[in-house]
């Protein structure tokens, strides 16, 4: 009964640090602020993660888990990975706290000094390596147009997918997210 209680405790926390890393980032969250929004003491969360950092990072660290398990389930390959990010693109949009999350931290990471830059140069370098793999096994199977670089084609379909989020976050409301990129891989992919 004790793990379960604690369990569900650290799951609120990683809850919770989302949202507020969403709303103010994470040099504008305190561990004082999270753990007042979960109803217990500063004490108490450094019992669950001890440091600001390690927070963060397990906060990374279940988006992505979660995301790569809908991602592969079924282990698609090629032009169906690839047709599988828009899946999961249309679960982001379900999902606006998430995506301000990894919107602000992606940026706020970007200095070199900050405690995930290391995660997302990371976190860029593995993705940009598995959408390429797709690409190329797309290319392989004859499944991509022709003149298509696999390497080109997975940088901008990620840049494409993190401007997406950008523009419907600040507020574009017609944007449906899922059907740009479905019609950019429609472009790509036979």
């Amino acid at each position: 009964m004790g793990y379960a209680k604690g369990r569900a405790k650290r799951r609120d926390i990683l809850d919770q640090a989302t949202a507020l890393f969403g709303e103010a980032g994470y040099r504008g969250t305190s561990l004082r602020e999270i753990a007042a929004r979960c109803g217990i003491s500063h004490p108490g969360l450094l019992h669950h993660f001890p440091t600001k950092e390690s927070l963060l990072l397990a906060v990374l660290a279940h988006r992505d888990e979660v995301d790569q398990e809908r991602v592969a389930a079924g282990s698609p390959a090629g032009a169906a990975a690839l047709r599988r990010l828009v899946d999961l693109v249309a679960l982001n949009q379900t999902r606006r706290g998430i995506v301000e999350l990894f919107t602000v931290l992606s940026a706020e990471a970007t200095a070199a000094d900050h405690p995930a830059h290391d995660y997302f140069v990371e976190r860029y370098r593995r993705i940009t390596d598995e959408i390429e793999g797709a690409y190329a096994a797309a290319q392989s199977a004859g499944d991509l147009v022709p003149g298509v670089d696999p390497a080109g084609a997975a940088r901008e379909l990620i840049a494409l997918m993190d401007g997406l989020q950008i523009q419907w976050l600040l507020g574009d409301p017609s944007l449906d997210m899922a059907a740009a990129v479905a019609a950019h891989l429609g472009t790509q992919l036979i």
